[in-house]
C-alpha cells in the first residue's frame, strides 16, 4: 500500500526543552451487569492541549488506539467491540480525511462474558498521541481489570465521570462554530435564489393586512422568524436522531456513503442548472396553505411550514448538501447547521415583516436570481467531486488521482466563468444583453481561480484549496507531470546510482537513508554533517514541513547539498530481525521486536525526548552540531537552524 505520509525533517529543542513526556495516563476499573457478564473499563486522563485517537480512523491516517484483551486461558470471552465516545470528528487538511479524537479524557468500555472464578483479566491498550506542535510514538500500555468485590466501588468512582453525547460535544465548539458560519452563509444564498427572495414581499403583505398594530406586527414577524428556526432545526434533530451520532461518524469515511452521496450532489447540481426541479408533492403545499389561514400562533407556524415547502426545490439541495458536510462531523452538527442555514433565512423575513418600509431598499427580482441558482448549482458539482475523491482514496483504487481531480475542476470552474461571462446559457436564462458590473467582477474571480488550479497538473501545491484535492503524492506523476524523477541540481548523477541504502524522497529528490549505520557511513565518506529526522508514518507535523517548509528554495537546497537525512520512523511496524532483537532499557522486561520500537527507544536514551518531530544535526562522531529545534513553520528560522550547525561543521 502506497504511504499517504512522505518522510519529513522535524526536531525537538534539548536546550532547556528536552523531556519524556507523558500526557496520558490510564486506569481501569470493572462494572458487573450479571454473575457471569461484566464490562471491562478503561479511562485516558488526557493532559491540556493533547488528543488521543480513536480507534477507528481511516487507513493511511495516523494510529489508532487499539486494545486488546488476553484470553489465551479460556477464563473469558469477548462479547462485541470495544466502545469509545463520540469524541471529536474534524476534517484534517494534512491526512486529506475525517479523523476522530478525544481530549481531556477518554472511556472505552468492552463486555466479557467471565467462567466462574475469574479473578482478573489482563489486556493492553496502544495509543498514539499529538498536540499542535508534535506527535509522541505509539505507546504499548498493560492493563490490569480485578473482577474481586473491591472493584465495585473503584468502577463507580470511574463511571460517574463518562462523558454523555451531549456533553462531549462542548469539546467540538471550534468544528460546531465552523458548521454555523458556513450553514448561515448557505441560507443567505439559498434566500437570493427565485424560489425564495420573490416570496419576502408577499409575506410582509399578510403580516401588514393581518396585524391592527406596528406592534403586533413585530410580535408576528419574531413567532414567524422563530417558527422558520424551529421547523429546519426538526429536521437536523430528526437526522441525528435517525442515524445517530456514532453512526454519523462512522460514515465519514464510509465508501458507500461518499458513493451515494456523490450522486445525490450531482443530482442536487443538475436540477439547479435547469434540468428539473425538485420539488415535495403539491398536496403538501395546498393542506398546509389552508392550515396557515387559520391565524394565532397556529397559523403563523403552518405559513412557515409552507415557506418551507414551497421553496424546497431552491432549498433542498442546499439543504441537502448541509446535511451530508454536518453528518460527517456527528453529533450536534446537523441541529447546529440547520440553525445556521434557518437563522439566515429567517432574519430577512422577520425584519421585513416587521419593518415593511425596508421593502423599498430590496432589488427587484429578476434574471439574477437564476444566476445565483446556476452558480450554486456548478458549487455543488463541484463539491460532489470530493466526496467521490474520499470513497477513491479509503479503496485506494487510484482512479481519481490528483491530476484527474483538478483537471476535473478546471472544467467545472472554466464552465462557470464561460457562464458568467454570458458564453453560455442555459434553460432558465433569460436573454443577456449585457453583462453586469458585479457579475463581470464574480466571472473574472471564477476564472482567476481556474487558472490558479492549472499549474497544479504540473505539481504545484496549491495551498489555497489543499483540503479539497488528492495530496500530491496521490498522482499519475508525484513529481510533477513533465519532469523526471532525478532533477539537474540533485545530489547525485543519474549515471552513478544511490548509494546503499538510499532512496529519493518525492516530489523534493533529497537523498535519504533509513537505515542509522548506512546513513552515517555514507556522510563520512562525503564529508558531510548528519541529519537525524524521528519521525513517523502518522505524524501529522511532519507532512506539514514538507508541504510548507521543505520546498522553500534555500531550505531545499541545503537538504540535498549539504546534509546526509537519515529519517528513522518510530511507529514503523515492521519486524527487527531475530538478531536485532534485544531488551528495553526503558521498560525492563520487554523486548524491541519492531523498527519503530528501536528508533524510539534511541530517541529516549540518547536525547531525552520522545516526541515527534524531532530533529537532529550532528557531525560524524555522533556529537550535536547544534541543539535540536522542535516544529518549526518559519522557513527563515528553519533555515538558519541549519545554517549555523552548518557552518559549526566546517570549523
Amino acid at each position: 500500500m502506497k504511504k499517504l505520509l512522505i518522510i519529513i525533517v522535524f526536531a525537538f529543542t534539548t536546550s532547556g526543552f528536552s523531556q519524556i513526556l507523558d500526557p496520558v495516563s490510564w486506569s481501569t476499573s470493572v462494572e458487573k451487569i450479571s454473575d457471569t457478564h461484566y464490562e471491562l473499563i478503561s479511562k485516558a486522563s488526557i493532559e491540556t492541549g493533547w488528543h488521543l485517537y480513536s480507534q477507528n480512523v481511516p487507513e493511511n491516517g495516523p494510529i489508532p488506539t487499539t486494545f486488546s484483551y488476553d484470553d489465551s486461558d479460556g477464563s473469558f470471552k469477548i462479547i462485541d467491540n470495544t466502545e469509545e465516545e463520540i469524541g471529536h470528528t474534524v476534517h484534517d487538511p494534512v491526512f486529506e480525511m475525517e479523523i476522530k479524537f478525544f481530549e481531556n479524557s477518554a472511556i472505552f468500555k468492552q463486555k466479557v462474558e467471565v467462567r466462574p472464578g475469574t479473578k482478573s483479566i489482563n489486556g493492553s491498550v496502544e495509543f498514539m498521541v499529538c498536540d499542535d506542535a508534535r506527535c509522541l510514538p505509539p505507546t504499548e500500555i498493560d492493563l490490569v481489570f480485578s473482577l474481586s468485590d473491591n472493584s465495585k466501588t473503584e468502577a463507580s468512582d470511574t463511571t460517574t465521570n463518562i462523558i454523555s453525547p451531549r456533553n462531549s460535544v462542548k469539546a467540538s465548539k471550534k468544528g460546531l462554530w465552523g458548521i454555523f458560519f458556513i450553514a448561515f452563509l448557505s441560507g443567505f444564498a439559498a434566500l437570493l435564489t427565485p424560489c425564495v427572495f420573490p416570496m419576502i414581499p408577499m409575506t410582509v403583505s399578510f403580516f401588514t393586512k393581518q396585524s391592527k398594530t406596528k406592534a403586533k406586527g413585530i410580535k408576528n414577524a419574531i413567532i414567524y422568524g422563530v417558527c422558520i428556526i424551529v421547523i429546519y432545526v426538526l429536521l437536523g434533530t430528526a437526522v441525528t436522531g435517525v442515524f445517530g451520532a456514532d453512526a454519523l461518524n462512522a460514515l465519514a469515511t464510509n465508501v458507500w456513503f461518499n458513493i451515494i452521496f456523490f450522486f445525490l450532489l450531482v443530482v442536487f447540481a443538475v436540477s439547479f442548472l435547469g434540468a428539473f426541479e425538485i420539488m415535495l408533492p403539491n398536496s403538501w403545499a395546498n393542506s398546509v396553505d389552508s392550515k396557515a389561514n387559520r391565524g394565532g400562533l397556529i397559523g403563523i407556524f403552518f405559513m412557515a411550514l409552507a415557506l418551507a415547502i414551497v421553496s424546497f426545490s431552491c432549498t433542498g439541495p442546499i439543504v441537502g448538501t448541509l446535511l451530508v458536510e454536518a453528518a460527517s462531523k456527528g453529533g450536534l452538527a446537523p441541529i447546529i447547521g440547520m440553525f445556521g442555514f434557518s437563522l439566515a433565512i429567517a432574519l430577512p423575513f422577520a425584519l421585513f415583516a416587521a419593518f415593511p418600509g425596508w421593502l423599498n431598499s430590496l432589488p427587484k427580482s429578476g434574471s439574477w436570481l437564476n444566476t445565483v441558482k446556476v452558480v450554486l448549482g456548478f458549487l455543488e458539482l463541484a463539491l460532489a467531486f470530493k466526496f467521490l475523491s474520499q470513497a477513491d482514496l479509503v479503496l485506494q483504487a487510484h482512479l481519481l488521482e490528483r491530476e484527474v481531480f483538478l483537471a476535473i475542476w478546471i472544467a467545472i470552474f472554466g464552465a462557470l466563468a464561460f457562464y458568467l461571462f454570458g458564453k453560455i446559457q442555459l434553460p432558465h436564462d433569460s436573454p443577456l444583453n449585457h453583462i453586469s458590473v458585479g457579475r463581470l467582477g464574480l466571472g473574472l474571480v471564477v476564472l482567476s481561480f481556474t487558472i490558479y488550479m492549472i499549474p497544479g497538473l504540473w505539481g504545484a501545491p496549491l495551498n489555497l484549496i489543499s483540503a479539497f484535492p488528492p495530496p500530491q503524492d496521490y498522482s499519475e506523476s508525484p513529481y510533477g507531470v513533465g519532469f523526471s524523477k532525478l532533477g539537474t541540481t540533485n545530489v547525485l548523477d543519474t549515471q552513478l546510482g544511490l548509494p546503499d541504502g538510499a532512496h529519493l524522497l518525492a516530489p523534493h529528490d533529497i537523498l535519504a537513508f533509513n537505515d542509522y549505520d548506512k546513513g552515517l557511513a555514507y556522510a563520512k565518506e562525503v564529508n558531510k554533517p548528519v541529519m537525524i529526522d524521528f519521525t513517523g508514518w502518522a505524524c501529522v507535523n511532519c507532512r506539514k514541513m514538507e508541504q510548507n517548509v521543505w520546498p522553500k528554495p534555500e531550505v531545499l537546497n541545503i537538504l540535498k547539498n549539504d546534509v546526509v537525512l537519515i529519517s528513522l520512523y518510530v511507529d514503523d511496524k515492521r519486524p527487527l530481525e531475530p538478531h536485532e532483537i534485544t531488551a528495553s532499557q526503558l521498560k525492563p522486561g520487554k523486548q524491541l521486536k519492531y523498527i519503530g520500537q528501536k528508533w524510539s527507544e534511541l530517541q529516549t536514551l540518547r536525547y531525552k525526548a520522545n516526541s515527534q518531530p524531532f530533529y537532529v544535526l550532528m557531525d560524524h562522531s555522533e556529537e550535536n552540531l547544534i541543539d535540536p529545534v522542535a516544529y518549526t513553520p518559519d522557513p527563515k528560522a528553519y533555515h538558519n537552524w541549519l545554517h549555523e550547525g552548518i557552518k559549526n561543521f566546517k570549523q
